[in-house]
């Protein structure tokens, strides 16, 4: 994983956005409004490299895997966004 880097305006500043079922529908969708808004993105789903496809490349965003059927993935998940 790497940190999330960029810029952001007064109104995203210090905000960070965790976005589930990114990977496809309306996860995608509010992913991508959310890094054209110029927000720090965390996209989530159950394949990072499916999530990496739909959305595309950006400094604001970090692609962490989440399964809510395994149990540690929503904790790692959290981990990564505040870190």
């Amino acid at each position: 994983m790497r940190r999330i880097k960029g810029k952001s305006n007064a109104r995203q500043e210090g905000r960070v956005l965790l976005i589930t079922g990114a990977g496809r529908g309306m996860g995608t969708d509010i992913a991508k409004a959310a890094l054209a808004a110029g927000y720090k993105t965390v996209a989530t789903g159950r394949n990072i490299e499916k999530v990496t496809e739909v959305i595309g490349a950006s400094d604001n965003l970090l692609v962490v895997k989440l399964d809510v059927t395994e149990p540690g993935d929503a904790q790692a998940a959290v981990k990564a966004t505040v870190e």
